[in-house]
């Protein structure tokens, strides 16, 4: 049985024949495999290079770099929830259900799903290279000069590069600083005496150090973040959490109390864990001051219980902190300046008055993806908001969309034809950047677009 449908039964617009769908990572990936499940219409799967069913995520080579969440609860559909366990099973079996396995492996899975979905419906997917820049009506324009025409598309454009650090916008000019960690070439071309800043100490940060420890980086690796917390490591496996019977009632400062006295009798990560079927409906619930009162304040706290370590990864960590190959430092970034050999950036630790300098050959932004699409440099999202097509939620995390996943306009108005999902969603939903979160998202948007979302029970 699959879960019950939170979008509402109405009526799809017109007669959608052929989804054109911008991005293949996970979001975009998971959604074409599930247009071919439901029986819904053709899909054309759009990506750079040969990339599709990988993004950011999971396109990784480095066998450390592992998923965040045990393999039992990495299925890719809702209604399947051993699929990825039986998976690895089907390879051998080195991996089991309670082990957290290489980003790398995932992308094999999600590769070999989609592959297998488009053997089972010929003729009904058809995954194109190419780079979206514009999208007039439904019909999305390509970096070559080519379209690709649809009835409606769905951007699934994953996370967005990190912005540029707060209290350094005139980094961005500067040789030695690098916007984006993936980007080729981030962590290559140091030498052992260097020193290389990572701004952020969050899971981003976590992937950078990894990999240039992997390479063989020799040099010093510091780490700045405002109170430079490191995302906390999951426990041994213990029986999952039972979820409250109902939703916690807002005010957030109630929910905070709520939380700690849980944390105090069940421990903090089942507290953590029993909200999980809650907290969109929290989120959606607050009212606009208490959810800007919580990104300001209790943020970086929820990102460090709720996005956990694998163990593995955190035993790691904690060595390069214990042996000094990494350093953590709690402060302000103030302003930075080009000097010889790399960048001069001034801090200012947490708690104190006076302004100290750190001499870096490289800085690398880690603080999070570019959520804003008002200030966004990416071709596409850009020429939505100048056309008025898409508009940044309230709280600028991303595009704001109905629950539908259709986008809203400029002026408020609904779009039939052009639709979101993924992290750039998190606005309407806040929690909507992990598997189990983004699979019922596209679950739903797919049996809306096939027309089988008034479907009950099994689906079609």
């Amino acid at each position: 049985m699959t879960p019950a449908d939170p979008i509402a039964a109405e009526a799809v617009p017109g007669m959608i024949r052929h989804v054109a769908i911008v991005g293949a990572g996970f979001s975009g990936t998971l959604l074409a495999i599930n247009l071919l499940r439901h029986d819904g219409p053709a899909a054309t799967l759009i990506e750079r290079g040969d990339a599709a069913g990988l993004g950011v995520a999971y396109g990784t080579r480095q066998s450390d770099h592992l998923l965040n969440v045990r393999a039992a609860n990495m299925s890719a559909f809702p209604d399947r929830p051993d699929h990825f366990a039986a998976w690895l099973a089907g390879r051998g079996g080195a991996a089991g259900p309670a082990d957290f396995v290489p980003r790398a492996l995932y992308g094999v899975y999600l590769r070999e799903t989609l592959a297998a979905a488009q053997a089972a419906a010929p003729g009904r997917l058809t995954v194109v290279d190419g780079e979206a820049v514009d999208i007039d009506g439904a019909t999305v324009l390509l970096k070559d000069g080519s379209r690709v025409a649809a009835d409606a598309v769905v951007l699934a454009v994953g996370n967005l590069a990190p912005q540029v650090p707060p209290g350094l916008e005139r980094i961005a000019e500067l040789p030695g600083f690098v916007g984006n960690p993936w980007a080729a070439g981030a962590t290559t071309g140091l030498a052992h005496g260097d020193t290389v800043l990572l701004i952020g100490t969050g899971l981003t940060m976590v992937d950078v150090a990894l990999t240039l420890e992997a390479q063989g980086f020799a040099g010093r690796i510091v780490a700045l973040s405002r109170r430079g917390l490191l995302p906390h490591r999951h426990a041994p496996a213990t029986p999952p959490a039972q979820p409250l019977r109902e939703r916690p009632r807002p005010p957030l400062s109630a929910l905070v109390r709520t939380v700690r006295a849980r944390g105090e009798a069940i421990g903090w990560r089942s507290a953590i864990d029993e909200l999980r079927p809650f907290t969109q409906g929290i989120w959606a619930a607050a009212e606009p001051g208490e959810r800007r009162r919580f990104l300001r304040h209790l943020r970086p706290w929820w990102d460090i219980h709720r996005h956990r370590l694998a163990p593995a990864v955190a035993d790691r960590v904690e060595s390069m902190v214990a042996s000094g190959r990494l350093t953590l430092l709690a402060g302000k970034s103030c302003d930075a300046q080009a000097v010889e050999g790399g960048v001069m950036v001034a801090w200012r630790p947490r708690g104190e008055s006076a302004v100290r300098q750190i001499h870096a050959t490289r800085v690398i932004s880690c603080i999070g993806p570019q959520g804003d699409v008002a200030r966004t440099d990416d071709p596409l999202l850009s020429a939505l908001v100048s056309a008025g097509r898409i508009r940044p939620d309230s709280e600028h995390l991303g595009i704001d969309v109905e629950v539908t996943g259709r986008v809203l306009h400029a002026d408020g108005e609904s779009d039939e034809r052009l639709f979101a999902i993924g992290p750039m969603t998190r606005g309407a939903f806040w929690e909507i950047v992990a598997v189990p979160d983004l699979r019922r998202q596209v679950w739903d948007v797919a049996r809306y677009l096939s027309n089988a979302h008034w479907v009950g029970g099994e689906g079609l």
